[in-house]
């Protein structure tokens, strides 16, 4: 079956293009502000463990099924799921995971934008030198104050949602793939920095044996949970993300090995900035169960209160201010690319479009911490408790496994072995996972998130 391509279609300009942008996608939030925080609640080197057999087991086949179907659909992910489902003869429904990801892909991009503009106004404090000499009362009374805030939550979630769109109006060599070669080595250099700070400090022992001395009594049936699905959410795997970036490769291109590469460097992304931050948390005395607020409360505390502070503070909010960005890229082009092959026709009106939805529905995340704050949904969430939950734990999981389920089930052997042509060996592992292990891990995730 022949497919013929859209006419606004970009393809990337270069194999290292794919891996920068890619990795960007993968890089982000969840590596910065989640994977230390999730390392800390569940047993240090015991999560660390665990999420490595989940990336391998469930992360990398997901993430090779999805760059496939992109590849090989190489429209938007409605027009790509619908156009594979034909070509293997199977239910025109099958497109209803295309709008599917392009719902969770602006419930995240709206929380995202505000948690990114956290960064940007610490950034921006902190290489003003703001917290310099404060004291832990005096840092966790500016966290909370900034946050009740409405104005300032908005101002920066305004900001970066700008920038976000700025990028993906570009397209994919002006914006994307520019960008993500820009961006990236950057983020590199600024966490080997950190890192090589690190070692200086004397928390850096303790960090390391915290992340890499294994205790086998501390893997528990919550632990391997939590660590599955971190593994999930931080490969940005199951919402389209892959899909839409596997839709620009051209045609015939083997993608396992640079599929391998990015994996490699999501995880050792993730590790790194765990071993500069859990190093400083350590060489302070702050505790490491921080929760989401370990980044905003206790970093700012170290940062205040060390030589190079205000210096390494920038750098640190910079790193993560790249992070999050290359990621909210990629959650935006799908929708976009989806809006403007369907019904625009042009890539400036789509980004307008998904971005001015996605702003609109992340001033309800804004308002959670102030005005909204006594609001309970369900008697249990408030409102960016409820759409990052609803999005990453329950969505996020169920496209991963309509995914899973339309590659290793749907899609025809050949098809499939075509497209990835991996060595015969390694076919069949990856066809085992994607039919039997990934769904079953993933599913084991939807369950949790439901109990």
């Amino acid at each position: 079956m022949h497919i013929e391509e859209p006419p606004i279609r970009g393809v990337w300009s270069s194999r290292l293009g794919f891996i920068l942008a890619t990795t960007g996608a993968a890089v982000g939030v969840g590596n910065i502000w989640k994977f230390p925080y999730m390392v800390g609640a569940n047993g240090g080197s015991a999560f660390v463990l665990v999420y490595v057999i989940a990336i391998l087991l469930v992360g990398i086949p997901i993430m090779l099924a999805e760059i496939m179907i992109g590849r090989r659909g190489r429209h938007n992910p409605v027009d790509t799921i619908k156009i594979l489902a034909l070509e293997a003869g199977a239910s025109n429904k099958w497109q209803g995971t295309g709008w599917l990801c392009a719902t969770i892909l602006i419930f995240v991009l709206s929380f995202y934008s505000v948690v990114a503009g956290w960064a940007i106004n610490y950034f921006w404090e902190t290489s003003l030198g703001h917290f310099s000499g404060l004291n832990a009362q005096q840092v966790g009374e500016h966290w909370q104050q900034f946050l009740a805030s409405p104005s300032q939550l908005l101002l920066w979630h305004t900001v970066f949602m700008v920038l976000t769109l700025w990028i993906v109006e570009r397209g994919v060599h002006r914006g994307i793939e520019l960008a993500s070669r820009i961006m990236m080595p950057l983020l590199f250099l600024i966490l080997i920095v950190l890192d090589i700070y690190s070692t200086t400090t004397p928390g850096f022992s303790q960090a390391f044996s915290f992340l890499f001395a294994i205790d086998f009594q501390k893997i528990t049936p919550s632990v391997i949970i939590s660590a599955l699905g971190h593994a999930f959410f931080t490969l940005a795997v199951g919402a389209g993300c892959m899909l839409a970036y596997g839709s620009y490769l051209p045609k015939h291109t083997r993608f396992y090995g640079p599929v391998i590469t990015v994996v490699f460097l999501d995880v050792l992304v993730a590790i790194l900035a765990g071993l500069a931050i859990f190093s400083i948390v350590f060489s302070h005395g702050l505790t490491a169960i921080g929760g989401p607020g370990l980044i905003f409360e206790a970093l700012p505390i170290a940062f205040a209160n060390m030589a190079g502070g205000q210096i390494l503070g920038a750098l640190f909010f910079a790193l993560f201010i790249f992070a999050a960005w290359t990621s909210s890229i990629s959650m935006a082009e799908p929708v976009v690319v989806l809006l403007a092959e369907r019904y625009t026709g042009s890539r400036v009106k789509a980004s307008l479009i998904v971005g001015g939805f996605s702003w609109l529905l992340g001033i309800g995340s804004v308002l959670s911490f102030n005005y909204w704050s006594e609001i309970k949904i369900f008697s249990h969430w408030n409102f960016f408790g409820a759409i990052t939950d609803l999005s990453t734990n329950i969505l996020q999981p169920t496209g991963g496994i309509l995914f899973a389920l339309f590659a290793g089930w749907v899609m025809h052997k050949k098809i499939t072995t075509e497209e990835l042509q991996l060595p015969s060996k390694w076919y069949a592992i990856w066809r085992i996972l994607i039919r039997y292990i990934a769904p079953l891990g993933i599913f084991i995730i939807f369950i949790a998130a439901l109990v």
